[in-house]
């Protein structure tokens, strides 16, 4: 069985991210690791073998930030494709989830070089990755009002 890789993977990976809003401000994290390293975007990371969305966004934004929170909503799907000369660079399908923050006293951790709260115009102008970009854009057009409801993991014991 070929390797796991997230660069030139073998099938898309599942990324999961937090959403995380303080009123008119949105919690980034500037990025440590490629791909993308020294954008900004919303914190987050890959979904483990046997851990629901919901843990997977949770523990990222705690990794990432120290902050704790709540999971509310499916706020978003994206999905990226990099392609190069050799092929399939990276396929990220993309799961971010409305996290309402039990605290916003930030402790970046060293996956990140920086995190801190932005404004939804300042981070517009930001270096955002691409997904983060268009995720702002969503969130000043139509606000909360088209968030999906989380539904736990069905996990079937056999």
């Amino acid at each position: 069985m070929p390797r796991y890789s997230r660069e030139y993977p073998i099938h898309p990976i599942i990324g999961v991210g937090a959403v995380v809003l303080d009123g008119n401000k949105i919690l980034l994290v500037k990025r440590g690791n490629e791909p993308y390293k020294g954008y900004w975007a919303i914190p987050g990371g890959i979904q483990r073998v046997n851990e629901s969305l919901k843990d997977a966004a949770l523990r990222e934004l705690e990794e990432e930030t120290g902050i704790k929170g709540v999971v509310e909503a499916i706020f978003w799907v994206d999905e990226i494709i990099e392609r190069d000369d050799r092929g399939i660079k990276y396929h990220y399908v993309i799961i971010d989830l409305l996290v309402r923050p039990l605290s916003k006293d930030i402790r970046p951790s060293s996956d990140v070089l920086d995190a801190r709260w932005f404004d939804i115009n300042e981070a517009l102008k930001a270096k955002v990755t691409k997904t983060t970009y268009n995720l702002l854009l969503h969130l000043k057009k139509y606000g909360l009002s088209r968030t999906l409801p989380y539904l736990k993991a069905t996990v079937v014991e056999r």
